[in-house]
């Protein structure tokens, strides 16, 4: 690893180094993603989303694996990506909105990384997902009514990750990785300001 891979170099700002690879629960449209990719391109780490890396193995979309394995297949398949990611470098993982429910990964994560929980409130994330097909678990009579029952019964466990960061609704992505950066500032041993 070269000497300056993963340290953030910018002159009108602080300079980070990650120690730890970030992952970013929370449920479908709060952000994982575009504050995922926001977030390794402030801290100059790699950025992976578990559900492209998952297709990306498959060669199959995640509603493909879902109508054609089912979802105990594509939840092993995540957890195999899981593992593999917290085993390279540090950078940043978005999981997909299921993953951090399992218990054996949310172990590998703690063991390995650092859960970050984008905890938004249920009209910010259906006013997001609500015009997008691309959500296996949306695709029912009553999508909202699917998106809060599935924002009920996870949120306990999403509150189970070491940290956790308010998305606000008018904030944009770029405020909202600020306040992730600001977070784990506050946490040296996974994000050390230099």
């Amino acid at each position: 690893m070269a000497e300056n891979e993963g340290v953030h170099t910018m002159s009108d700002g602080p300079q980070y180094q990650l120690k730890r690879t970030v992952v970013l629960v929370g449920m479908m449209g709060s952000g994982k993603t575009a504050v995922g990719r926001a977030l390794a391109q402030q801290l100059n780490v790699p950025f992976v989303d578990s559900d492209a890396a998952i297709e990306q193995a498959a060669a199959s979309s995640i509603a493909d694996i879902f109508a054609r394995d089912g979802e105990a297949f594509f939840r092993k398949r995540e957890a195999e990506v899981l593992r593999r990611l917290l085993s390279g470098p540090p950078g940043i993982v978005s999981t997909g909105g299921g993953a951090f429910l399992a218990e054996a990964n949310r172990d590998v994560i703690e063991q390995m990384g650092m859960a970050v929980w984008l905890d938004a409130d249920l009209e910010i994330l259906w006013e997001r997902v609500r015009h997008k097909d691309t959500r296996p678990l949306l695709r029912t009579a009553d999508p909202k009514a699917t998106l809060a029952k599935l924002f009920k019964d996870r949120n306990p466990t999403y509150s189970l990750a070491g940290l956790k960061i308010t998305v606000d609704a008018g904030a944009s992505i770029a405020q909202t990785t600020q306040s992730v950066v600001d977070t784990l500032a506050t946490r040296p041993d996974i994000l050390e300001t230099l």
